[in-house]
């Protein structure tokens, strides 16, 4: 009877509008929820088969709730540096465990960036879901993998502790004159590299410039470069030799704290000459470690009581820049700088986290230390995610595999620190769609009551 299919029409579309109602009061009561993304309902009409010349057939509607996982909320800044925000598609992976190498099956992923340190150091969301990332070792190097969950570690900002950085390059700005006269001992052929010599003190040099290094326990280590004008024209005897002498030991014939000996050459237009310099002087100093066995012949190492680790450092005449370095015009001898790399020891005051997604410790020495790379994960149809809670979202059939990517790349978004995204939700948009619902709901209810005076009508017709 068309009477009941009306009335079964009108029951559809009240649980429908309900359904819906409930969507709109979902979206509303988390507009204020971070990274909350709202749901759409989408009516769909039911269609029951008609016959040509029959009653009308009535069917009804259906609901279905829409997920949009995809869609941006507005990034607002917070003023801690461990709440973060994807600008763009992606998500952070999560998990459960806090333990280094969680199981692949723990990983969720999660847009809910209110990241802080627990009393581990440990990186944890309000919802309890510690935050994944890439480790990246002392070296720099880090092994990525799209696919790879067993790669991921709980990030843990406090696992570090202070450190010194050792020098690998002292750079040294002056110039040398070139009309400097021949010292006698150049000249009366007195001067030897491996017993009269400028290391030792018994030949003054015509320049005698120092500079510091640290080495490999923060500590400042200073070294001279001296300096002869040879008979040579544009050429210079050096040695250069650490001050005092006995913080290293020396193989013959590098004697008095010697750790290179050699020739520096300039063109006739002033400028270091690398071809005719002596190897020694340009190529790294490997100086041994402390602990090790006597130095090979022409080498040197730490004195043993240093206790000191094997360093590698260069003095740049300005062989590596190209810019600056020793010069030798007529002009007088001076030295105008001296600049080194490496650091004192240092404690860790700070992270700073990067939109490529790099998690470094700033020390208080100056030195900023790389120690996690957060990796952004895409779908193909995110929309499509199993929500669970605690604002996480777990890959299913619709939404395809994931891919673990880089920060920017790839279509993946680029990370905010200090910021948290917004709910998704348009409060406008929300109460206009619950006026219309509500609406529809009350039209719904008089389908009811008139197809009930319908039926009421026929009732009494037997009367």
């Amino acid at each position: 009877m068309s009477v009941n299919n009306a009335m079964l029409a009108g029951v559809s579309s009240l649980i429908a509008n309900s359904s819906a109602m409930a969507v709109v009061s979902d979206n509303i009561a988390n507009v204020n929820t971070t990274a909350f993304k709202r749901n759409r309902t989408d009516f769909t009409r039911l269609v029951n088969a008609q016959s040509k010349g029959a009653p009308y057939n009535a069917g009804g509607v259906s609901a279905q709730t829409r997920q949009l996982v995809s869609s941006q909320g507005n990034l607002n800044s917070t003023g801690s540096v461990t709440d973060l925000a994807i600008s763009g598609q992606g998500f952070f992976a999560v998990s459960p465990l806090e333990t280094a190498g969680a199981a692949s099956s723990n990983v969720a992923f999660t847009r809910v960036g209110t990241f802080a340190a627990n009393d581990q150091g440990n990186l944890v969301n309000q919802a309890g879901y510690f935050l994944q990332g890439w480790r990246i070792d002392p070296t720099g190097a880090v092994t990525t993998s799209p696919s790879d969950l067993s790669l991921l570690e709980t990030v843990n900002i406090s696992s570090i502790s202070g450190t010194a950085t050792a020098s690998t390059t002292a750079k040294i700005n002056g110039n040398l004159k070139s009309t400097t006269p021949i010292s006698a001992a150049v000249s009366g052929g007195t001067y030897t590299v491996g017993t009269n010599n400028m290391a030792s003190g018994a030949v003054t040099p015509d320049a005698n410039w120092s500079f510091q290094i640290y080495d490999s326990l923060g500590g400042l280590r200073t070294f001279n470069v001296a300096m002869l004008k040879s008979a040579t024209a544009n050429q210079w005897t050096t040695e250069i030799y650490a001050s005092p002498a006995s913080s290293v030991t020396t193989g013959a014939p590098l004697v008095n704290g010697q750790i290179a000996t050699g020739t520096l050459a300039f063109t006739p237009s002033g400028q270091l000459d690398t071809t005719a310099t002596s190897p020694s002087l340009l190529a790294g100093f490997n100086l041994g470690a402390a602990a090790s066995g006597a130095p090979a012949a022409g080498a040197a190492k730490w004195a043993t009581s240093t206790g000191l680790a094997a360093q590698t450092f260069t003095v740049d005449f300005g062989q590596i820049s190209g810019k600056g370095g020793v010069s030798q015009f007529d002009s007088p001898t001076s030295i105008t700088s001296t600049t080194t790399d490496g650091s004192l020891f240092g404690d860790v005051t700070g992270v700073e986290i990067s939109k490529e997604g790099f998690i470094s410790a700033i020390f208080n020495n100056g030195v900023t230390r790389q120690l996690y790379k957060l990796p952004i994960a895409t779908f193909v149809n995110p929309d499509g995610l199993f929500t669970d809670r605690g604002g996480v979202y777990r890959p299913s059939a619709d939404s395809g595999g994931f891919s673990l990517k880089d920060a920017g790349k790839g279509g993946a978004g680029v990370i905010a620190s200090s910021n948290l995204e917004s709910s998704s939700v348009d409060l406008t948009l929300e109460f206009s769609s619950m006026i219309i619902i509500q609406r529809a709901y009350s039209a719904s209810s008089k389908i009811i009551t008139t197809a009930d005076d319908m039926l009421d009508e026929v009732i009494r017709m037997k009367r």
